[in-house]
């Protein structure tokens, strides 16, 4: 029985796979967290309004939100390469934690409630993110390629 040949793979700049072309990849670097920031703000605002009405306030709120979000992701992302991996984590770790405790606090859940399931979901984000970064780096923190 015959079988395909493997086709030949032809690696980017960085040496890694690349599907797709320079082009995606700048558009990407915008439109994720716009995009991610959106769907934040909007999720916040309906937590806050609880089912209500929507009014100008609200919509302020889920706008400035917004605009928050995409601020520190994109402060996040251009900072971290930077940071040896622990560090790297770290601050993944935070981000996520506290954009969870802040949508839950938004529900009207007790400040201890969500502050312990923000410090559970930053927990889980740090090992996750810890391993990811322990895997694809060396000793050094240098990208594998």
């Amino acid at each position: 029985m015959a079988h395909a040949a493997p086709a030949r793979r032809t690696r980017g700049s960085s040496g890694s796979m690349d599907v797709f072309g320079e082009r995606t990849h700048r558009t990407a670097e915008w439109a994720v967290p716009v995009v991610l920031g959106l769907v934040y703000g909007y999720w916040a605002a309906a937590n806050r309004r609880a089912g209500g009405p929507i009014t100008g306030w609200n919509l302020l709120f889920g706008f400035v939100t917004t605009i928050a979000f995409i601020a520190l992701w994109m402060a996040i992302r251009r900072l971290t390469p930077f940071m040896r991996r622990e560090m790297h984590a770290l601050v993944w770790a935070a981000f996520a934690g506290s954009a969870f405790g802040f949508l839950y606090s938004q529900t009207g859940a007790s400040i201890m409630r969500s502050l312990g399931w923000s410090l559970l979901i930053g927990a889980v984000c740090f090992v996750v993110m810890f391993y990811r970064y322990y895997t694809h780096e060396d000793a050094a923190g240098h990208r594998i390629s």
